[in-house]
């Protein structure tokens, strides 16, 4: 059995991510570009999941990951990226992990791995 968070709309979830990092300073336009760069989705692709109600399951099987994922590490709500088993799991813990980057004032080539 899946965690809740695979059946969660994305689009549920987004907003959150807008109000964290707008709060600390950060603009949508970067975490348009984060998403992007994780998964490939331009703004018109993820306006269409935003507006569709993909869940974070459909969200990543349609995704084009970037192959430089794997470099993002550290720990997201007290659990090490990469002991992480489950591989939607891990890509979900890659975009909060991004998400928080950001918001925490990491410079953008850092946050994309450049």
């Amino acid at each position: 059995m899946g965690h809740r968070i695979f059946t969660t709309a994305f689009s549920s979830v987004y907003p959150h991510y807008v109000t964290k990092v707008e709060r600390k300073g950060r603009t949508v336009a970067e975490l348009h570009e984060v998403i992007e760069w994780l998964t490939g989705f331009d703004d018109a692709a993820l306006a269409e999941h935003l507006a569709t109600g993909t869940t974070f399951e459909q969200f990543f099987a349609a995704a084009d990951l970037n192959p430089h994922a794997e470099l993002i590490t550290g720990s997201i709500c007290g659990v090490k990226i990469t002991e992480i088993e489950d591989p939607l799991m891990k890509r979900i813990r890659f975009l909060d992990k991004l998400v928080d980057e950001l918001a925490q004032g990491r410079p953008m080539d850092k946050v994309l791995r450049g």
